[in-house]
């Protein structure tokens, strides 16, 4: 099962317990059987939570709920048709459903120690830095993320980078029972808006940065409600670290209390110093001498300023709890991150091909800057726009491959209900603006094979936008698709 549920059922005034709510209709001693949000799941004496979201109304759902057996319905507004089901009014249906789930599952993280990561770009490593360290000091960790929930080495697929709350505290409880004493999470600014971690306390909480992105509808109205989501974290953490490089750091983080700060470009608690990029054997990597709480040297088998302070914000935290430096070092040298910035075992006369899952301007101009800054023979970029998004960042993204890579191939990524011919000329229109060379190989594996066979041993090669992600979008249908897995196919089949 996806998520785990508690059979036995429990009284709605315990269930309520930490709920400013209003019992308008019927007992509060009365017994539900589960929680659910989606009407289509409801059974018999079921709690149903009303929630508004950006597509649907779940008040819409209520009536079909109760004559599905429900007995209790979670609203904003008050029903208009006759019922003899418990009626629980609130002025936040979202902000209740996270404390009635706590409650629901016993309040599982207030008993392991809970890191939150928020940031526009780097919470993804951060976290699998954060998760290896601990398990180099001999801890069994959760992680809740973009990439999926890791219960220890289980794996399992989550839609959203800060699940719902009820399937949140549902990952608590199940990380709990599998002895995990440690939870890594992401913290999204969608998260924050639609109150998931509403009532969570974070032991420790870091801000890694921000720039302008998810501002669209259904996501942000602007940028100041993205700001506003992200300093949510800070009213709820114990322990704050912040990255004092960042722009804004100082607004967002305004309600931490004596924060620990990192840099890479001034004084700071904890402070890195002469960054160096490795390229030698297979390795594509960061070096850099580390001063204040930690004192030494670390290797980074990630490259990149950015993965540099990502991990700085890792060491903080690890200090904090008390781990020895030269397990943090050891842990660092180690930790690799599928999709981000993810070098693939190819030999060395092939070039140096690399994953990332940059799939905007802002991220594809990071990752293709910190490349270009190894000086390759050429750069080279593969990637392309994703279908049902605004032409202006397919265009964005060409411009930026224009600027920064030697050879661009335009192929396919997630064209979904668009023609990827028609993707491509916005990426063109982009390209064309720095007179970048480019080839077209819509066949995305036929693109991948085609550098596997062009490359030198100097080359570096970008595989942008799809990143951690096994699959392809195309009108509907999600077909099989694993970067990885061409690049070792191929690269078997031809040593045969």
């Amino acid at each position: 099962m996806l998520y785990m549920k508690e059979s036995i059922g429990m009284k709605l005034n315990r269930l309520l317990e930490k709920v400013d709510c209003i019992c308008v209709e019927g007992d509060v001693e009365t017994e539900v059987s589960s929680v659910e949000y989606d009407s289509r799941k409801v059974r018999e004496n079921a709690l149903f939570v009303c929630l508004k979201g950006y597509y649907s109304d779940g008040h819409d759902y209520a009536q079909a709920a109760v004559e599905k057996g429900a007995a209790a319905l979670l609203v904003e507004d008050l029903p208009e048709f006759a019922t003899q089901a418990v009626v629980i009014q609130v002025k936040d249906t979202r902000k209740a459903l996270a404390f009635l789930s706590a409650a629901w599952f016993d309040y599982p993280a207030e008993k392991m120690t809970v890191i939150g990561l928020t940031g526009t770009k780097g919470k993804t490593t951060t976290s699998f830095m954060m998760k290896r360290i601990l398990e180099q000091a001999g801890h069994r960790v959760g992680l809740i993320g973009t990439t999926g929930a890791y219960i220890d080495r289980k794996k399992i697929e989550i839609k959203n980078t800060t699940p719902e709350s009820f399937e949140l505290h549902s990952l608590f409880s199940q990380m709990h029972q599998a002895g995990c004493d440690y939870v890594v999470m992401e913290a999204s600014s969608q998260g924050f808006k639609l109150q998931r971690t509403a009532g969570l306390v974070f032991d420790y909480g870091a801000f890694l940065n921000i720039s302008p992105d998810h501002i669209s509808p259904g996501e942000h109205e602007n940028f100041e409600e993205y700001l506003n989501c992200k300093k949510m974290m800070f009213d709820q953490t114990r322990q704050a670290v912040v990255n004092i490089d960042a722009d804004h750091w100082q607004e967002i983080t305004k309600a931490a209390k004596n924060p620990v700060t990192i840099s890479v470009r001034q004084q700071a608690d904890l402070q890195a110093g002469a960054v160096e990029n490795i390229w030698e054997k297979g390795l594509l990597g960061t070096r850099f001498l580390v001063q204040g709480s930690y004192e030494g040297k670390v290797t980074l088998s990630m490259p990149g300023i950015f993965n540099v302070e990502n991990a700085l914000t890792a060491m903080a935290i690890a200090n904090l709890i008390g781990i020895p430096f030269d397990t943090v070092a050891e842990a660092l040298l180690q930790v690799t991150v599928k999709g981000r910035a993810q070098v693939l075992p190819v030999p060395p006369e092939k070039g140096t091909f690399m994953i990332d899952y940059a799939h905007n301007a802002l991220s594809m101009e990071s990752i293709l800057h910190m490349l270009s800054e190894y000086h390759p023979g050429r750069l080279i970029c593969l990637f392309g726009g994703g279908g049902n998004r605004p032409k202006q960042r397919r265009y964005d993204m060409g411009l930026i491959a224009g600027k920064y890579a030697d050879l661009t191939v335009i192929t396919t990524d997630n064209p979904r209900f668009e023609s990827p011919q028609v993707i491509n000329e916005h990426i063109i229109e982009g390209l064309n603006v720095h007179e970048g060379e480019y080839k077209i190989i819509m066949d995305r594996e036929e693109a991948i094979r085609y550098l596997l066979d062009h490359c030198g041993p100097r080359d570096i090669v970008a595989l942008i936008g799809k990143g951690h992600e096994e699959y392809q979008d195309i009108r509907g249908v999600k077909y099989y698709f694993s970067e990885e897995k061409v690049v070792l196919d191929y690269l078997a089949q031809k040593s045969k």
